[in-house]
C-alpha cells in the first residue's frame, strides 16, 4: 500500500514537470510581447526627438535668414533681378562680339511679335508720342526726355551740403548762386550726354531724296517742310478740297 501511494506521488511529480513548460511558455510571450512594444515606443521617441531637432535648426535658418531680408532695402528684390538681368545683358554682349554678330539684330531675333507689341504699347502709353505740334511741345518734350536719365550723386551732393553749411539753401539775400564750379567729371558727362544728342540728331536730321516730278507748292525750303507737316497731319482732311481747286471745280 505504501508503494502504490509512492508511486502515486512520483506520477504527479512527473505530470506537473511535463506541465510546467507549458504554463512558462505564456509567461514568456508575455514578456516578449513587452519588451517588443517598448523598443517600439523607444524608437518613436528617438524619431520624434531627431524630427524636433531638425525642425529646430530649420527654423533657425528661417529667422536668420528672414532677419537679413528684414536689413536689406526695401527695393532689393528688383535690384538683384535688375542686376542679374544686366549680368546676363553683357554677357550676351560678349559672346555677339566673339562671334561677329550684332547684338540689337540678336536681340531683336529672341523676341516674340506679342512681346514686341507689348512692349510698344507700354512705351507709348508711357511717354506718347503726340506728333508735332509746336516748337514749344517739341523742346518740352526733349527736356523731359533728358531730365529722366539724370542720376543725382547724392554722395557730392552731401558733400556739397556740409561744406557750404547754411548757404547750401539760399534765400533772397544770399550770394551763393554762381558760384559753384562743377567737377571735371561733371563737365565729361555733360559733354559725353551732347555728343550723343548731336550723333541722334544727325541720324534723324538726313537729307531727304529730292523728287523732280512733285508739286512745288511752297516758296522756300522751310516752308516746303512747313508744307509736308501739314500734309502729314491734314492730308486726309484737304485732299478732296485741293483736289477740286486743280481742277477748277471748287465752289
Amino acid at each position: 500500500m505504501y508503494r502504490n501511494k509512492m508511486a502515486t506521488e512520483a506520477k504527479e511529480v512527473e505530470e506537473r514537470e511535463e506541465e510546467s513548460p507549458e504554463d512558462e511558455e505564456p509567461s514568456t510571450s508575455a514578456e516578449d510581447l513587452a519588451a517588443q512594444k517598448r523598443e517600439e515606443r523607444l524608437r518613436k521617441f528617438r524619431e520624434l526627438h531627431l524630427k524636433r531637432n531638425e525642425a529646430r535648426k530649420l527654423n533657425h535658418q528661417e529667422v536668420v535668414e528672414e532677419d537679413k531680408r528684414q536689413k536689406l532695402p526695401s527695393n532689393w528684390e528688383a535690384r538683384k533681378a535688375r542686376l542679374e538681368w544686366e549680368l546676363k545683358e553683357e554677357e550676351k554682349k560678349r559672346e555677339c562680339a566673339a562671334n561677329g554678330v550684332d547684338y540689337q539684330r540678336a536681340k531683336l531675333l529672341e523676341i516674340s511679335a506679342d512681346d514686341a507689341e507689348r512692349w510698344e504699347r507700354k512705351r507709348k502709353k508711357k511717354n506718347p508720342d503726340m506728333g508735332f505740334s509746336d516748337y514749344a511741345a517739341a523742346q518740352l518734350r526733349q527736356y523731359q526726355r533728358l531730365t529722366k536719365q539724370i542720376r543725382p550723386d547724392m554722395e557730392e551732393y552731401e558733400r556739397e551740403r556740409e561744406k557750404h553749411g547754411e548757404l547750401f539753401y539760399p534765400t533772397s539775400d544770399s550770394l551763393y548762386h554762381g558760384t559753384h564750379v562743377p567737377s571735371k567729371e561733371g563737365v565729361d558727362r555733360m559733354v559725353t550726354d551732347l555728343e550723343k544728342q548731336i550723333e541722334k540728331r544727325e541720324k534723324y536730321s538726313r537729307r531727304r531724296a529730292y523728287n523732280d516730278d512733285a508739286d512745288i507748292d511752297y516758296i522756300n525750303e522751310r516752308n516746303a517742310k512747313f508744307n509736308k507737316k501739314a500734309e502729314r497731319f491734314y492730308g486726309k482732311y484737304t485732299a478732296e478740297i485741293k483736289q477740286n481747286l486743280e481742277r477748277g471745280t471748287a465752289v
